[in-house]
């Protein structure tokens, strides 16, 4: 069985249009890949896309999904079936962000829609593909799960937007260590969990203390890397583990204090206006 998991694979990535999506196509592309399936609800962008990569040689098609919608998502993996083959790795990139106090958010359009999105339609995707990677033992097999700093620690105007992550990374984590249990080893899973990322999302936010606002290439890195790898969990940058080891450590009050008064992570959102 062949190592390396890009080489000849067929890559299925979620929210690919653009941004970091963008960014994990021309990385497939480049590291060998027989195929790559483009799932956005931006068909135009998702297109343009596709003809671009494709002058590789490798056969990249674009497929218009809105993944909020379990009945897309299954109809979408049958296309791409049809049309490829069964995904050997999976990235589940899609999301949208929704900041404001959560009485002021819409119930279908804030709530229901970033859940969806966020959580549930990674869930959705990887169930439709997840037999038949278990039952394909000749190559090793990825998923990368694209999770949040969010998800690690509450954060005022984010409540929605970290409940989506939080159920990420929870059931991601579960996957991986079910997988491990039953023997499915030739399968890995990563969550990758960043801090702000400069794509356009979340516009005007700002990173607490020690925390940069990575780019979008800075981020694909990390997480590529690491899915790669297999490695479980991807936190970057550094200070999104000492976060975690203090609101581990910490007293509630206490961390209450040092994540509003020095780390500035209850503050980070106070301007932010997203993409508008």
């Amino acid at each position: 069985m062949t190592k390396d998991p890009i080489t000849d694979a067929l890559v299925l990535i979620t929210g690919a249009a653009r941004g970091m999506g963008e960014l994990y196509a021309r990385r497939a592309v480049a590291g060998g890949a027989r195929a790559v399936a483009l799932w956005d609800i931006d068909e135009d962008a998702a297109t343009a896309l596709a003809a671009d990569l494709s002058r590789s040689g490798v056969d990249v098609r674009a497929y218009k999904v809105d993944v909020s919608r379990q009945e897309e998502i299954a109809a979408g993996v049958e296309r791409v079936r049809s049309d490829l083959g069964t995904p050997d790795v999976v990235i589940n990139n899609a999301g949208i962000v929704r900041g404001a106090p959560f009485w002021e958010h819409d119930p279908a359009r804030d709530i229901e829609a970033t859940m969806r999105i966020n959580a549930l339609a990674a869930m959705w995707l990887t169930r439709e593909v997840l037999p038949e990677m278990i039952a394909d033992t000749s190559r090793p097999k990825r998923i990368l799960n694209i999770a949040s700093a969010a998800g690690t620690l509450a954060n005022p105007n984010m409540s929605v937007y970290a409940a989506s992550k939080w159920a990420m990374i929870g059931w991601s984590e579960s996957l991986r260590l079910e997988l491990s249990s039953y023997g499915h080893r030739h399968i890995a899973v990563t969550t990758f969990c960043p801090s702000y990322v400069s794509t356009g999302m979340f516009e005007g936010a700002r990173g607490p203390l020690m925390t940069p606002i990575m780019t979008p290439r800075q981020a694909t890195a990390a997480a590529w890397n690491g899915m790669l790898n297999g490695t479980p969990m991807v936190l970057r940058p550094w200070s999104v583990k000492l976060a975690m080891a203090f609101r581990g450590i910490l007293p509630t009050k206490w961390w209450d204090v040092v994540a509003n008064r020095v780390f500035k992570v209850y503050s980070s959102m106070d301007e932010f206006t997203g993409r508008g």
